[in-house]
């Protein structure tokens, strides 16, 4: 199985995964950061979206004992036409998830608010190509977390080459 990249640990890190949170991954691709935040989960579940049949297959693969012990649960859909039911989470992560990242997110950041448990949080990880684009990208992700109903609680960045990783933090506006 392959090792978790350093912008994976980093982000889960982030997170700061209680052991009975209730945890959405935005794009989980194979499903490496599922299994970094099962390893912290007691009692608590993930819940992974990925657009690709591929990688929610290989997701599944990769993480099929905590699939069938319930803790995992995977589904193929785009942010903007998940249905989550009533289901909320506490913690709310994207990696390089571009719905967030470029165009319009006002339908993927309104999902998120509507699932998103008290005092929860929302993460969006990325790397850009440049230094000089990760305080752009900065910017843009506050503009939007602020037109859409939640409040930046927090920007950190993470010295890598060839630019910051970078993570924005925030919570529903009050």
């Amino acid at each position: 199985m392959a090792r978790a990249s350093e912008r994976l640990a980093y982000a889960v890190d982030l997170l700061d995964v209680q052991p009975g949170d209730r945890v959405l991954e935005l794009g989980c691709g194979h499903g490496v950061a599922v299994s970094l935040v099962c390893e912290r989960l007691l009692g608590g579940t993930i819940t992974a979206i990925d657009r690709s049949p591929k990688m929610i297959a290989a997701a599944r693969q990769r993480n099929a004992a905590d699939v069938e012990a319930g803790t995992v649960t995977l589904l193929q859909t785009s942010l903007d036409a998940a249905d989550f039911g009533d289901a909320q989470f506490d913690k709310v992560f994207g990696v390089h998830f571009p719905p967030l990242l470029r165009g319009d997110p006002a339908g993927g950041l309104s999902v998120i608010r509507s699932c998103l448990a008290p005092g929860g949080t929302v993460h969006v990880i990325f790397q850009p190509f440049t230094a000089d684009q990760a305080e752009a990208t900065v910017e843009r992700i506050r503009s939007a977390f602020g037109a859409n109903g939640f409040h930046v609680q927090d920007v950190d960045r993470r010295a890598a080459s060839p630019a910051p990783v970078v993570s924005v933090a925030a919570g529903l506006a009050d």
